[in-house]
């Protein structure tokens, strides 16, 4: 990147900045102590404090030094480096000073936020000290800019991969949409009126498949999985595998027989729209790349044998079932009908496999509880609740939950609804949840107890035709996406991005990004909200024709290299670094070589290297000895 102010011969003009944090560090630092301290160390030309340094007013007080001439060097004190780095860098930016003369002290997570008093502004000070130290040690650095191909794959033909697909074609990408099943859709496919509009999730598909297949950017791969990917942002080469699927006997109830007769464009309930005919034989072929949108979508919880009776009793089921069994019935008026049974009443429980708390809840068959909230069972239950009531008025309901959770806009409207409509609503402990037996001489098939929380623990005791078992969002298994590219994982098994406000989509490695269900449990709106801030990252990415990258990145003095290939060996990312073949003084000598595109700069390499031919650009072994200095003598 050209800059006006490069450092060059240029001395070093230090301006550090300190924030307030709105109180996070300044009611711990004294932040004004902290100023004068580093005041009084050479170098230093300027020293500020503010209550938001990230806010408009503290960049302007940045920008308006750089401009002035003040400073030529800019050290932040504030909260984490994750945070705010790339707001700061964007800033000097603007200024027309390489952003990459700047370094970030963290004072809140390592300082106020674990000591006080006289004690935490001294470890401000020697932290804010090494921080101004280093940047008299830095140079101006260009970023790695390396060559973009104008073309996205997206894994998953759900909702949020088929919104994806849609919003980048339009951004003048090309797109390659790959799907595991025959059927485009995913899980909404199994839905019937949304929330809260109560829109057809069919009539939603349908519209979204067909604006999908119309674009001319958008080649769609059914009956498709990744199975081999490489390379970097902007240059990814991933193998795709189609093949015909004979080894399973069916896909979602459905027949593979029959669904081979079926024509392509048959939109089928809980399985989604039929695209193209299956392929007939295995066949395997390379996508070359700029980005890639991860859209898996999830599963549902499945009860473990026993769990509320679920396995053991016919009529527990879990409620994907019975929507599924309520959308084709479009009578009205009596009692709902359940494989031949007229249902008086029907027991729905809530938060199973979700919420579930060590110590009380039995791990599933891998040894993992879902300890978070799955957030869209509570709406769902009630919606199907009303819905039972209205369609079916002489069939009673209840309803057994530990918290209500309808968080979404305008969905506790449906809690209101259920109300209305004469639902019976018991709460219970986590510890005390509803027990579901078989039912002894009655008509009633089961028996369902609970300790009622709004009778103050009353032992109520219910007999009910059907229990649904309102099962949670679990992260699909993506194991073998996770191993092949190294994708970060949370304790809760779904993707996990790299910070939830400030890069929600985005996950550690550059060009990979996140829609939907595959990041967490979420409606469909927020699985299309995903979707489209991921094309949009997308596109930012790859339409300028190239990407740059940060240019830390190890760098080889191959005056000091004497080609051990001790760094080769030890390097965690394979390409990142390799050995080459040279000339010096007319003998072919073996040399290191960083392929910065791969590289991340963690520095082993430098760890390992016995002749300190290996530096990292923006920490320098030079610039560590700087760091440390300065802490011994503050």
């Amino acid at each position: 990147m050209a800059s006006e102010n490069t450092n060059g011969p240029e001395e070093e003009k230090v301006g550090v900045y300190i924030c307030h944090c709105g109180g996070n560090i300044s009611d711990h630092v004294d932040v004004h102590q902290l100023a004068e301290n580093i005041k009084a160390l050479p170098g230093v030309a300027a020293a500020h404090t503010n209550m938001f340094m990230c806010s408009d007013a503290g960049q302007e007080l940045i920008q308006e030094d750089i401009k002035n001439g003040r400073v030529n060097r800019v050290v932040v004190a504030s909260c984490a480096p994750s945070l705010h780095e790339t707001t700061f860098r964007g800033a000097i930016k603007r200024a027309r000073m390489n952003p990459y003369l700047y370094e970030h002290a963290n004072i809140r997570e390592q300082v106020s936020w674990v000591h006080d008093g006289p004690k935490a502004t001294d470890k401000a000070t020697k932290l804010v000290a090494a921080a101004v130290a280093k940047t008299k040690k830095m140079d101006p650095l260009e970023p790695v800019r390396v060559e973009a191909r104008n073309h996205t794959v997206v894994i998953g033909g759900g909702i949020a991969g088929l919104r994806a697909a849609k919003d980048l074609a339009r951004r003048g990408i090309a797109v390659a949409l790959i799907e595991k099943s025959p059927f485009l859709g995913g899980r909404a496919a199994g839905l019937d009126k949304l929330v809260p509009n109560g829109e057809t999730a069919s009539d939603l598909i349908r519209q979204l498949v067909e604006e999908v297949t119309r674009e001319e950017a958008i080649t769609v791969y059914t009956c498709a999985s990744i199975v081999g990917a490489e390379g970097y942002v902007g240059n990814f080469n991933l193998t795709l595998r189609r093949q015909a699927p004979e080894a399973v006997e069916e896909f979602r109830g459905l027949n593979l027989t029959a669904l081979r007769k079926a024509t392509p464009g048959t939109y089928l309930a809980s399985a989604g729209f039929y695209l193209k005919p299956l392929p007939e034989k295995t066949e395997e072929f390379t996508l070359e790349t700029g980005a890639i949108v991860l859209a898996t979508g999830f599963r549902t919880y499945q009860p473990q044998p026993g769990e509320y009776g679920f396995g053991e009793q016919p009529m527990v089921i879990t409620l994907p079932e019975l929507i599924r069994h309520l959308t084709p019935n479009g009578d009205s008026g009596g009692r709902l009908e359940f494989r031949g049974r007229k249902i008086e009443r029907v027991a729905l429980i809530h938060c199973v496999g979700s919420r579930q708390i060590p110590g009380i809840h039995e791990p599933g068959p891998d040894g993992n509880l879902n300890e978070y909230c799955s957030r869209t069972c509570c709406s769902a239950t009630l919606q199907a609740a009303s819905l039972i009531r209205e369609t079916y008025p002489e069939t009673s309901v209840f309803e057994y939950y530990r918290d209500i959770r309808t968080y979404g806009r305008g969905q506790e409207e449906f809690y209101e609804r259920a109300s209305k409509n004469r639902v019976i609503f018991l709460r219970y402990e986590a510890d005390a949840p509803p027990v579901v037996e078989a039912a002894v001489d009655t008509s009633h098939p089961l028996k369902i107890t609970v300790k009622d929380t709004l009778t103050f623990g009353e032992e109520i005791e219910a007999e009910v035709d059907l229990v649904v078992l309102s099962v949670g969002m679990e992260s699909n298994d993506i194991s073998d996406l996770v191993e092949m590219m190294k994708l970060p994982v949370g304790s809760d098994r779904f993707l996990l991005e790299v910070h939830p406000k400030l890069r929600p989509v985005e996950v550690a490695k550059s060009g990979i990004l996140l829609a939907g269900t595959c990041q967490a449990p979420m409606d469909i709106s927020e699985s299309c909200n995903a979707a489209q801030a991921a094309s949009a990252k997308a596109a930012s990415l790859l339409t300028k024709g190239y990407v740059e990258l940060d240019p830390y990145v190890a760098q080889i003095d191959w005056e000091r290299c004497t080609g051990q290939g001790i760094c080769v060996e030890t390097c965690p990312i394979e390409g990142a670094l390799q050995m080459v073949e040279t000339i010096v003084d007319g003998k072919r000598v073996r040399r290191a070589q960083v392929n910065p595109a791969f590289c991340n700069g963690c520095g082993m390499c430098a760890a390992v290297c016995p002749d300190r031919a290996v530096d990292v650009n923006g920490w320098k072994l030079e610039q560590y000895e700087a760091m440390v200095d300065a802490i011994v003598a503050a």
